[in-house]
């Protein structure tokens, strides 16, 4: 379960032994039991004595700005594991191996994108004839990643970066074809977000971003060590270079809510062109993330929630670490 206190003067204090959530005259007491993080937006507030429980019970806190991105997290001082996984992951960013790593992400990532066009389709499963056209145009970048010949990631990370791009370009150009006029986008604009569609996907994204970061530190890997994601300074580029094949779960959320149209206009701020989401737009997004994420799937002939899966993702990851 996640917290998540968003709403003007909500505060989190500890009494019995249990979370205190107080928001005006209302009040809830949550068991630490039941939680695995804490969002803090700008407008709330929480005691030391909520701090230190969350440390003690290893639930994170971390504190999200406007657009869903995080800008800080408290978790306990103790990495997930030994630090020879750290080590190892050094020179696992180096050589051949991790490559080879990033790559398969990458075209996982392509092959998760053509079967969500899938989903686009009628109902008896047949496909229009721009979703046939862009599934046909996903497949050249897998051929291309499939055939690429290199040592080690700065052999090939722009041509990785470009077959990427033009993949991502095919596929927004056909959900955007068919979504709802209301929600449909000129671009895709990450920051800042220019429609209704980018601002709930990029927000999206911030919650997903800060799974992978946690999954990371719990077993035991640096964040910061990146791959082909390696030039951004003070930023945890390894949760960029872990998060490709996932990113499909985001996009799913955001375009089921589209389709079934119930997130509006008037759930917006619109500023110098910009949207953001209001409150209750960030509560229904949220809870269908939080309620997608928690639903079990089967993946790799294991059933797992999609929060699990990561994690374990995270763990093998960790495991082949300790063998370099």
């Amino acid at each position: 379960m996640q917290l998540v206190l968003d709403k003007r003067g909500i505060h989190l204090s500890v009494e019995d032994g249990l979370f205190k959530v107080k928001v005006q005259d209302q009040l809830q007491r949550v068991p630490t039991s039941k939680l695995q993080s804490i969002i803090m937006h700008k407008s709330a507030s929480l005691t030391t004595d909520a701090v230190l429980l969350a440390i003690e019970n290893e639930i994170e806190i971390l504190f999200f700005n406007k657009i869903g991105q995080s800008q800080g997290r408290i978790w306990s001082h103790k990495y997930g594991s030994i630090s020879n996984i750290r080590k190892n992951q050094i020179g696992f960013s180096q050589n051949k191996k991790g490559a080879q790593w990033v790559i398969k992400n990458i075209a996982k990532k392509i092959a998760n994108q053509s079967a969500l066009l899938l989903t686009l389709g009628v109902p008896d499963g047949s496909t229009d004839k721009i979703i046939e056209k862009a599934m046909e145009k996903l497949q050249k970048p897998l051929q291309k990643l499939a055939a690429l010949e290199y040592e080690k990631m700065s052999d090939v990370a722009d041509k990785i970066r470009g077959y990427e791009g033009n993949a991502s370009r095919v596929y927004w150009a056909c959900i955007n074809d068919h979504l709802p006029s209301q929600y449909r986008f000129e671009k895709r604009s990450q920051h800042p977000a220019l429609d209704m569609f980018n601002a709930m996907l990029n927000y999206a994204y911030g919650i997903l971003y800060s799974k992978v970061e946690s999954v990371l530190i719990q077993a035991g890997i640096d964040p910061y060590i990146g791959i082909m994601h390696r030039d951004e300074y003070n930023r945890p580029v390894f949760v960029y270079d872990f998060i490709e094949p996932y990113r499909i779960w985001a996009d799913y959320v955001v375009l089921h809510l589209c389709m079934q149209q119930i997130v509006f206009i008037e759930f917006f701020q619109i500023e110098n062109h910009v949207f953001y989401l209001n409150a209750q737009a960030k509560r229904i997004l949220i809870q269908s993330f939080n309620d997608y994420f928690e639903d079990p799937i089967k993946l790799n002939g294991v059933d797992r929630s999609r929060n699990g899966h990561l994690l374990l993702h995270a763990q093998k990851l960790a495991t082949q670490l300790k063998k370099q």
